[in-house]
């Protein structure tokens, strides 16, 4: 019998995907497990305050309904689509899609509307998983940098990007922006709008962090000023990050062709959970444990702004935020092209951080970077904050001295 020569069939990635720089979050995130490790890396909320006891009863409640563990609809599972359609679609002409988590609705936009080198903008630094997203779809990224009081981007360089270009999407995060915190003042707000509008821009809300206000006002979303916006709402954030879901709003016709890319996708987010996170949403206990956490996440926050002000005094700066989970730590001590370089030998530290290179295009100029450190407060404890920080100053009180 004849043997056959079985050749080995090499298989090459596409071009778009040899462009896409591995996520340095995810490798940190793995190098959290390292014992003894303190991160204040990922934007991970506290595991102490996911609400278990109500988890467990809302599972005891699904368990018994064997039609939650059947096929589901692509838009959504009915009651939570409904919830989420009274709650969060103020406009008629306007729809939501179920996604698994808002990750996914970035990735369904992208597939939905952008083609190769379609322009769009984004703010410098952003954040990083959109970064992704768009780079993979291979669209042609502008960068606006932030305003010189840090209440948005600047509106100035906005228009002239906008005027000089064919612009079809800007995306943002107005509310407590990963990575830097800001949360865009009203008159920002108007003025995007303002611009979207004269130029025909359709505009992007991210936002995931919005409801984690713990100081100040809440401020409308531009979407409410704005009527060509898709905005994406996660649940992440608000109960925990393992339900994996997210709504995605806008035109009806948008959502429309969404469903029919996420059909191709994963045919639909899982329905258990989606019923699960109703339960969660809609419990009578569930809005004081909410607040609680608010509260949880201020006094965090509180501590390590008040930690960096009395340790890194002269080495590093970084603003109080009004919510969310991140604060930007900016220094001038390290240079944009050596911040990662840092944030690797932190590492060695027992501290983990986000360096600000991750945080911008690939083709972005490193001289034009702001560099800096992106520190999550939400997840380590009080007392590891601090022990971080004091980390951070023995080692940039090296880099002084040099």
């Amino acid at each position: 019998m004849n043997e056959i020569n079985i050749m080995s069939i090499q298989l090459e990635p596409t071009k778009s995907i040899k462009g896409i720089k591995p996520s340095y979050i995810r490798e940190i995130l793995a190098a959290t497990t390292k014992k003894g490790m303190i991160s204040l890396a990922g934007g991970l909320p506290d595991e102490s305050f996911f609400p278990m006891q109500i988890i467990e009863q809302a599972m005891d409640e699904i368990k018994s309904d064997s039609s939650l563990f059947q096929y589901g609809s692509t838009q959504g599972h009915p009651a939570l689509l409904k919830y989420i359609q009274d709650t969060y679609v103020p406009n008629k002409d306007e729809d939501a899609l179920i996604c698994t988590g808002s990750q996914q609705a970035l990735d369904l936009i992208a597939r939905a509307f952008i083609n190769p080198n379609d322009q769009i903008v984004m703010e410098a630094p952003s954040y990083l998983g959109a970064l992704q997203v768009f780079e993979l779809a291979q669209a042609k990224i502008h960068c606006v940098e932030p305003n010189n009081d840090f209440t948005g981007p600047n509106i100035e360089a906005l228009e002239v990007i906008f005027k000089n270009n064919d612009i079809k999407f800007f995306y943002a995060v107005p509310d407590f922006h990963n990575p830097t915190g800001i949360c865009w003042s009203l008159q920002t707000r108007k003025n995007v709008a303002l611009l979207c509008e004269k130029y025909q821009v359709y505009f992007i809300e991210d936002a995931p962090y919005r409801e984690l206000r713990f100081t100040g006002e809440e401020l409308p979303l531009v979407s409410s000023l704005y009527k060509n916006t898709i905005t994406l709402r996660s649940f992440s954030k608000i109960a925990t990050p393992g339900i994996r879901l997210g709504a995605l709003i806008a035109k009806k016709d948008l959502i429309n062709t969404m469903i029919t890319i996420k059909q191709t996708s994963d045919l639909h987010s899982s329905v258990p959970m989606q019923a699960l996170l109703l339960k969660l949403l809609t419990h009578e206990n569930f809005e004081s444990h909410f607040d609680k956490m608010r509260r949880h996440y201020q006094n965090k926050h509180d501590i390590m702004i008040k930690s960096i002000n009395k340790q890194l005094n002269g080495l590093a700066q970084a603003s109080a935020v009004a919510g969310g989970m991140f604060v930007w730590l900016k220094t001038d001590l390290i240079a944009s092209e050596n911040i990662e370089t840092f944030a690797r030998m932190l590492l060695t530290k027992n501290v983990a951080v986000v360096p600000s290179n991750v945080f911008y295009p690939q083709d972005f100029s490193i001289e034009k970077q702001q560099p800096g450190l992106r520190l999550n407060f939400t997840h380590a404890t009080a007392d590891n904050i601090e022990i971080a920080i004091k980390v951070l100053k023995e080692e940039m009180t090296k880099l002084s001295k040099v």
